[in-house]
């Protein structure tokens, strides 16, 4: 991730929603051989609408042991990771303008801090906003829900529905789509015979592999960016936030945001396993009732 170094040496957490021009970065990853991930690495290259492209390489999994350490706190679940150094911080700090450190995770984890079960909503949410307040040695004494996850906002998987995305697009001007990515789902998943009915998806079968679907999505301002230019998009399709608001603050738990698809985690023992785009999705579980999204702070 990219954090912003203010001008008293602090520590920003860049944010796409505050960041637009970060949509500008494209990175991809280069695997020649599965076998050996050492040797893979992420291809980035920055777009700006003005001024030159540029390049840079980094490894997928780089040596850690001369890097420095460097605390981050994403949503109150803090955790360590390494400053890449002087070379990766320049490169994108010419590329936007203004000093950034560029930081990886490494083997390094954060708490999830919301229940991953509907069964927790009602029974351990309330202990979330307590241990959060509580001194690290204390807080660690009290059971939490056993996942953990990266620098992903709230879990590692994001799951949309197709048909939902359709009914957003039906809100722009004719000839107007809504661009899925501005939603950065991990999964798109086809075929559901009603838009929003993803709001009560508990659990998804891939036949080889299964997915724990445990909250909404709630969304920010950043769907509201147009990605050709880096900057909040004008027109309609700059008033999409709007738009979702007037039917979509569905989850009780963060009542002012509009909620577009499912936070998930891999279910039971599938990790290793592979999903494939193609592949049949069975939703083999079902809520009652929408969840209740309970990140303390976030809601």
């Amino acid at each position: 991730m990219l954090l912003q170094v203010l001008e008293n040496g602090n520590l920003k957490n860049m944010h796409v929603a505050y960041y637009p021009e970060l949509v500008r970065f494209f990175p991809v990853i280069n695997i020649k051989d599965d076998t050996q991930p050492e040797k893979a690495s992420i291809s980035i290259s920055y777009k700006p609408i003005k001024g030159t492209a540029s390049a840079m390489t980094v490894p997928l999994l780089p040596d850690t042991d001369c890097l420095q350490a460097v605390d981050v706190d994403m949503h109150r679940s803090a955790t360590s990771a390494y400053n890449m150094g002087r070379e990766y911080n320049d490169w994108f700090s010419s590329c936007l303008g203004y000093r950034v450190i560029f930081a990886y995770l490494g083997r390094n984890t954060r708490q999830v801090l919301m229940s991953t079960n509907i069964d927790e909503q009602t029974n351990n949410s309330w202990m979330s906003p307590i241990s959060s307040y509580l001194p690290i040695a204390i807080s660690n004494l009290i059971p939490t829900q056993g996942k953990t996850i990266g620098f992903s906002d709230c879990a590692p998987y994001l799951v949309v529905s197709n048909t939902s995305l359709q009914d957003v697009s039906r809100r722009l001007p004719d000839g107007e789509s809504m661009n899925v990515e501005k939603f950065r789902p991990n999964l798109i998943i086809e075929g559901a015979d009603e838009a929003w009915d993803e709001d009560f998806w508990a659990e998804l079968d891939f036949g080889h592999a299964k997915l724990d679907l445990v909250h909404n999505c709630v969304r920010c301002q950043s769907i509201n960016i147009d990605y050709e230019t880096g900057k909040s998009g004008v027109g309609e399709s700059g008033k999409v936030l709007k738009k979702l608001q007037s039917d979509r603050r569905v989850d009780s738990g963060a009542k002012y945001s509009p909620v577009f698809g499912r936070y998930s985690f891999l279910h039971g023992n599938h990790e290793g396993d592979v999903i494939s785009v193609g592949d049949e999705a069975v939703v083999t579980r079902r809520n009652d009732k929408r969840t209740v999204f309970d990140w303390p702070g976030l809601g």
